[in-house]
């Protein structure tokens, strides 16, 4: 590792820095200051852009400090690199050079170019003077006629093996041509794919795992949308949402799978997986909260009568088993899909009027959250009366 090095890597935070900000409108615009949400955010577009990620531990390590006195590892500087548009840490150092870089390159060149000219100049003086020779030993036969018989046959073994050394020349320099010319192409293509392979080995090496989950007392798919927070080792949490009924497919090439499950009318459920021996597919079993499941069925049962004497019982005997579930500083929220209204705080008594005011809407009826307390009364209800349109998605 060279300065020049640390400072090519300050250069590619720069550059980091500047992508991230085409896009992105963080607290801070220097990187150095990202702290929480911008870091979580950063990771997130450097997945999607780079295939790789980087823990918060290296970001604060590497991002805080400036200037650095350690370089990254070079699968994190060529991760970067990707992320900033190039092909690998080689290619932004190479059009990055500073002065001193670029004249060392260009001595490193000549002096090559000026080794081959020298071996070329010396070895062309050769080839007059092997044909010259025989000329003059021409001139000595033509006096000499006592010499001619052995001259002569010096001369035509001479005159042999005079094309041959002149194919050999002609051919071994276009040879050191050859490589000289391509070398920088051979170099580039093995990089190229040594930086494909670093790339793409969380997608070459990862293998995976297919979740799906059912209720555990009725042995059906859950009703409720789930919230997975997979938890990673020096890395923030991954955040994910299955629809009811759908699977769980997770991607990894770690060892250790840790997922912290949740839905509103469940026990939320931790799960540990040792992947080098656990099963590529599973079901996973969720106990059900029935005091949660109460205050929703109740909150969406039809009071419909036969007459208005039974309706207005179905309707008190509504009220008094929601009266009995909620806590009476429950906190109950109405979510609004629309620009008039985001959401709406309601108290018990409002909540429970609106549940038990016959209308179709309640069919729609959806909850988002549910909270109890340790004795069991719910303490909090975030819930969404979906419209048809919706529904019908």
């Amino acid at each position: 590792m060279t300065d020049l090095d640390l400072l090519h890597f300050e250069q590619l935070k720069k550059d980091v820095q500047g992508q991230y900000l085409k896009e992105y409108t963080p607290s801070q615009d220097d990187i150095s200051k990202w702290k929480g949400i911008d870091i979580i955010y950063f990771q997130e577009d450097l997945r999607k852009k780079a295939k790789g990620n980087i823990s918060e531990k290296s970001f604060y390590t590497y991002f805080k400090t400036s200037p650095v006195t350690k370089l990254p590892r070079i699968d994190m500087l060529n991760l970067l690199s990707i992320y900033a548009g190039y092909d690998s840490w080689y290619e932004f150092k190479k059009q990055h050079l500073f002065a001193g870089e670029l004249l060392q390159e260009i001595e490193n060149i000549d002096e090559e170019e000026i080794n081959e000219l020298e071996k070329t100049v010396a070895s062309a003086p050769e080839l007059p003077k092997t044909e010259i020779q025989p000329q003059k030993t021409d001139l000595k036969t033509q006096e000499n006629t006592d010499l001619q018989k052995s001259n002569t046959e010096n001369q035509t073994f001479t005159q042999k093996n005079k094309p041959s050394n002149e194919v050999e020349i002609s051919t071994a320099v276009p040879k050191k041509n050859f490589f000289k010319k391509n070398a920088w192409a051979l170099v580039t293509s093995v990089l190229i794919a040594i930086t494909g392979l670093l790339g793409f080995k969380d997608v070459l090496f990862s293998k995976t795992y297919k979740y799906c989950f059912i209720d555990k007392d009725r042995g059906v798919s859950v009703i409720n949308t789930l919230e997975i927070m997979v938890v990673k080792e020096n890395e923030s949490p991954l955040m994910y949402k299955i629809k009811p009924g759908e699977c769980f497919y997770y991607s990894t090439k770690d060892k250790i799978l840790k997922m912290r499950i949740s839905a509103p009318f469940y026990e939320p459920l931790e799960v540990n997986r040792n992947l080098e021996n656990a099963p590529e597919e599973e079901k996973i079993e969720l106990k059900p909260d029935d005091y949660k499941m109460a205050a929703y069925y109740f909150s969406i049962k039809d009071i419909k009568g036969g007459n208005n004497e039974e309706q207005i019982a179905l309707i008190k005997q509504k009220r008094n088993q929601l009266e009995n579930l909620i806590s009476n500083n429950a906190i109950i929220y109405q979510v609004y899909d629309n620009n008039t209204y985001g959401i709406e705080r309601l108290d018990k008594q409002k909540y429970i009027t609106l549940v038990t005011t016959p209308t179709t809407s309640l069919k729609n009826l959806s909850v988002i959250e549910m909270k109890k307390d340790v004795k069991g009364k719910i303490v909090s209800i975030k819930f969404k009366i979906a419209s048809t349109d919706e529904k019908n998605k």
